[in-house]
């Protein structure tokens, strides 16, 4: 599947100096930043939770082949959400070994000597803010957003945040970017529509992708253990190209049933017994 979206190449060096940088030292991505050292970044993250995915715990990858002929940039991956980190980290390095030919494994992690930098993902801002390390994974391609529905664990209505989608489209243009439509680690919990609108705005090739086991092993932030020896799955499915002949809600519904986040019939008796 090919995007219809050309790859766009940004430097620090000037248009017609850009040819001398054939390194790529002095490449950056759209909002200004270093791939070099984005690169340095996801590499040493990479290394510190390395043991975490292998050795404390086990991680199957699924659906490994729909990665392999996807094009450098114009891929959106939506997917369900269980810790705000340990969920994201989990892609980057699967995204990394895609890079260098691994076949649904990660191991070994060679492929963190040069891991993949053309990769973003969406998290709300407060999430970043809070404390050193979400600061230091934010270096990672954190495309931050204000959540219209959500702050500081309370329900809130204000203003859609219009810039969100700016980012997302420029990150679009530059590689890959993982989004949660839910916007919160909440099992079953609606898909937002924002996340049609993304994909009617953009266009971009939808990779559906359905992850457990990181709420058992890790506490909310994805940080500290809860469990260990826990099955860690990332299933990843076809992806699809979307058309401007489905409404907003298609979307939202089929994405909800692509990342499986119906709720489970006994869940339903349950609340109308209560």
């Amino acid at each position: 599947m090919t995007s219809n979206r050309p790859l766009t190449r940004f430097s620090y060096l000037p248009k017609w100096l850009a040819w001398l940088d054939f390194l790529g030292l002095l490449e950056r991505d759209p909002f200004g930043n270093s791939l070099f050292i984005k690169r340095i970044m996801i590499s040493v993250i990479g290394w510190f939770t390395y043991w975490r995915f292998t050795v404390v715990n086990k991680t199957k990858i699924e659906g490994i082949e729909h990665l392999e002929d996807l094009p450098e940039n114009g891929v959106l991956f939506l997917s369900n959400h269980q810790t705000y980190f340990a969920d994201v980290i989990s892609f980057y390095h699967i995204f990394s070994s895609v890079k260098w030919g691994f076949k649904s494994t990660i191991v070994p992690p060679l492929y963190l000597l040069a891991p993949r930098a053309r990769s973003y993902y969406v998290a709300a801002s407060e999430t970043m803010k809070a404390g050193i390390v979400p600061k230091l994974f934010g270096l990672g391609g954190a495309l931050t957003v204000e959540r219209s529905w959500r702050a500081e664990g309370q329900n809130v209505k204000r203003e859609r945040d219009t810039s969100a989608a700016n980012k997302v489209s420029q990150a679009l243009d530059h590689g890959w970017v993982v989004s949660f439509p839910q916007g919160t680690t909440s099992p079953y919990a609606p898909i937002r529509k924002g996340t049609g609108h993304l994909v009617l705005e953009n266009q971009p090739i939808v990779v559906p992708v359905v992850i457990n086991g990181f709420r058992r092993a890790f506490d909310k932030k994805g940080l500290r253990f809860k469990k260990r020896n826990t099955t860690l799955s990332i299933r990843f499915k076809a992806p699809i190209k979307f058309d401007d002949s489905m409404s907003v809600e298609e979307i939202v519904e089929w994405v909800r049933k692509e990342i499986e986040q119906d709720i489970p019939e006994k869940m339903i008796w349950m609340k109308k017994e209560e």
